[in-house]
């Protein structure tokens, strides 16, 4: 029996990791174990469950190293509604920037898109079968009606032949069944896609802008705002002409909404916040303070953006505009560079709701070939499909893959470290010529050779000042 996603074992968690992330085995032991407590805390008595606090974690690396990519497939492999926010991106109550609770409340509304897509899942193949029915409607009128007295040709399928009634301008009730059924057999070989149909699309009325110009914490009160007045403005129906492809999937997803109950998706969404949850904060670093001199105001607000930080990650309720949000158990995720400060520059209390730090190795030649070749997303897997679009058979020498690795290196080594985003410029650029001219090739296999990798990247790689703006 094939295990769920949220009952991964930490081992398993790891193998799934390896597939996209090379290297950083620490980092991926540490979030393995930490999404398999979340399952372990679900098995544990109810009474002892709510005092279990989430195992967070804190990723010390430079950029480009996966601490983001990890989070990410963590999320996806548990199925999570996952947020990722820059810590720096916050301010301390008072000051002008984003609220704290603002992340809170946008993984609630990731949290409810998720559910709700989940939903409209589960009720597909009925609101296929509803959609259908409206379409047949659509393209057979009742019995009795007229039909129209002019039809284009190829734009409307009442043009269909109903002869065989006594009155030919009427279509004949006793052969709707037999004509609904030959429609339904038609719709679904396609014979009718080029058909047109008439349907009432429903348009929004333009409702006023509504912003609120304030410190910190009102964000909550202008979504609310934008809300209320977009209730005064009803919604607007106008005729539209469209193929018969189209209007069945426009019908399909409206009957698929109307059967998903919204207030039973905004319950699970909050649960599934509450209890999944996952918010990556990156550049935490960024707030930490910088050594212990002087209390100048940039300090004073990085230490108030941890103050406001801290009732978040250590458990509280959150208000929004579709209940209250409890924070306890969202699991919270933190990295940085940490180049000019540490994590014991951070408040006490924050570091105290971190209890697990790892730290990501910087990549070399060796991971860069790696994961030039290895991952199931691997760039060269990626290039090759594209230009498998054009026709064309794209074929890296293993001497070419060492070159592009090692240019990448010493790129890092003479410029900005950004780690492994320097393989998505190296590649683009090796590929450049080809990329362009691939449409009007008329050789349709191209080998990239080590001598074809120096010759595309030789003047910008020994280039400082150049590489600097174009690697």
């Amino acid at each position: 029996m094939k295990k769920k996603e949220q009952s991964l074992t930490p081992r398993e968690i790891v193998e799934a990791l390896d597939k996209y992330i090379i290297g950083q085995d620490d980092a991926k032991r540490s979030v393995g174990i930490a999404l398999r407590n979340r399952w372990r805390r679900q098995q544990v008595d109810p009474r002892l469950r709510d005092e279990i606090a989430p195992k967070n974690i804190i990723m010390i690396g430079p950029t480009g190293v996966g601490k983001t990519e990890i989070a990410r497939r963590l999320a996806h492999l548990a199925r999570s509604p996952f947020l990722k926010v820059e810590a720096s991106k916050f301010t301390e109550v008072g000051y002008v920037g984003r609220d704290v609770e603002s992340m809170v409340r946008d993984l609630l509304q990731l949290a409810i898109t998720m559910v709700s897509k989940e939903e409209e899942e589960n009720v597909a193949e009925k609101a296929e079968q509803m959609a259908e029915e409206r379409l047949l409607d659509l393209l057979l009128p009742s019995p009795g009606v007229r039909p129209p007295d002019h039809t284009p040709a190829g734009e409307n399928v009442l043009a269909l032949d109903y002869r065989g009634g006594q009155d030919e301008s009427v279509y004949p009730p006793h052969n709707q069944d037999l004509t609904r059924e030959k429609l339904r057999r038609m719709l679904r070989s396609g014979e009718l896609d080029k058909r047109l149909v008439e349907l009432d699309v429903t348009a929004p009325a333009a409702a006023p802008m509504v912003e609120v110009f304030s410190a910190s914490g009102m964000e909550e009160m202008q979504s609310s705002l934008q809300d209320a007045f977009s209730k005064f403005f009803p919604k607007k129906k106008q005729k539209r002409k469209i193929p018969v492809p189209e209007a069945f999937e426009f019908l399909k997803k409206e009957e698929a909404e109307r059967l998903v109950d919204m207030e039973s998706v905004t319950e699970k969404a909050i649960r599934k916040t509450e209890q999944s949850g996952i918010i990556f904060l990156d550049e935490i670093d960024k707030i930490a303070s910088r050594g212990s001199g002087g209390s100048s105001s940039p300090e004073v607000s990085r230490e108030g953006v941890q103050r406001d930080l801290l009732p978040i990650v250590e458990g509280t309720t959150v208000h929004t505009k579709h209940g209250m949000v409890r924070t306890d158990h969202i699991l919270f995720i933190a990295s940085g560079a940490f180049h000019l400060s540490k994590p014991s520059d951070l408040v006490p209390e924050l570091q105290g709701r971190f209890p697990i730090r790892v730290e990501l190795n910087a990549l070399g030649e060796k991971e860069f070939f790696r994961i030039l070749t290895e991952p199931q997303n691997a760039l060269i897997k990626q290039y090759t499909a594209l230009m498998a679009t054009e026709g064309i058979e794209l074929h890296f020498e293993e001497a070419a893959i060492h070159e592009m690795a090692s240019i990448a290196v010493q790129v890092n080594q003479k410029t900005e470290d950004i780690g492994a985003r320097r393989l998505h410029t190296i590649m683009e650029r090796v590929l450049d010529e080809l990329s362009f001219d691939a449409p009007e090739r008329e050789e349709k296999v191209f080998t990239v050779t080590a001598d074809y990798v120096r010759k595309q990247l030789a003047d910008i790689s020994d280039n400082e000042d150049l590489s600097r703006y174009i690697l």
